[in-house]
């Protein structure tokens, strides 16, 4: 027969054992919170399907906040000033915010405002319709709205694939498997993890840093003159890449890039360069 004290020990032993079990339970129930947002609009059907996918994964929570018309080529641009916020609905039930500005103001919105007493873990800006590869990224709206999500010192995640030729459940399902292990380990900080989807078959995947601008203006065509204003038309065309350890050859070769891009623009090479120039205030 076990002695008093024995009893109490396993008795002691059991209850720790169902303590742990049950603060496991509840860390584990925890949401992980994310802000969806876009440059394409929020009635883009990429986002929805985007939406659906992240918000099907286990213990997530999704808050989507996008522009309210097609914003693309906004970079990290702002409104001033006042801003319309729209609650929208889709099939009778909310679906997002609408936000009248910027891309960045609408993830701005969403950290500042809606995230004021349940702080985000992480930003995802997308599903973009068409790629942001190489130096295109710095024109993204779509990057940009992800850049905001650094600036405010949440980990974010932008998606883009060709404008046609994809199969945007695939690019979700890919993007969901990030941020399941975003969800295990946890998320790079200061960091935004930029992918692009080819069309076609995929070749597979490739980490390149951004190289070439495969999207460039080819001149301008005069459309109309009207007394002392001229109308123009940008002419762009297609530049296909021969760099092949960038992200714009990677992609033009079926391949899905992926590149990490940070906020600090700062070459600190050079930064002693410019000091040994010893520039002065001219009186």
């Amino acid at each position: 027969m076990l002695s008093f004290y024995s009893r109490v020990r396993a008795t002691f032993k059991s209850l720790l054992i169902i303590a742990t079990v049950a603060l496991a339970s509840v860390a584990n129930a925890q949401n992980y919170r994310i802000l969806i947002s876009n440059d394409d609009g929020i009635e883009s059907p990429l986002l929805a399907v985007l939406k659906q996918e992240i918000a099907s994964l286990d213990n997530v929570e999704v808050v989507l906040v996008a522009p309210h018309i097609n914003q693309s080529g906004s970079s990290h641009s702002s409104s001033g000033g006042e801003m319309d916020i729209e609650r929208v609905f889709r099939d009778g039930e909310f679906f997002g915010y609408a936000v009248y500005g910027k891309p960045a103001d609408a993830v701005r919105f969403g950290i500042v405002h809606l995230g004021a007493q349940q702080p985000f873990d992480l930003v995802i800006s997308g599903i973009n319709r068409g790629a942001n590869v190489g130096m295109v990224s710095h024109l993204s709206g779509t990057v940009g709205a992800a850049m905001e999500g650094i600036y405010h010192g949440i980990p974010a995640i932008a998606v883009s694939q060709d404008t046609s030729g994809v199969d945007t459940l695939k690019s979700a399902k890919f993007v969901s498997q990030l941020v399941q292990r975003y969800q295990r380990e946890g998320a790079p900080q200061g960091i935004v993890i930029s992918i692009n989807i080819p069309s076609g078959e995929i070749k597979g995947v490739q980490v390149r840093p951004m190289i070439d601008s495969y999207l460039q203006t080819d001149g301008y065509t005069l459309n109309r003159e009207s007394g002392n204003t001229a109308t123009y038309e940008r002419q762009r065309i297609v530049v296909e890449s021969s760099h092949i350890a960038g992200d714009t050859f990677a992609y033009q070769q079926g391949y899905i890039a992926i590149t990490p891009l940070k906020f600090d623009w700062t070459d600190h090479a050079f930064i002693q360069e410019v000091q040994s120039w010893d520039l002065q205030l001219q009186p």
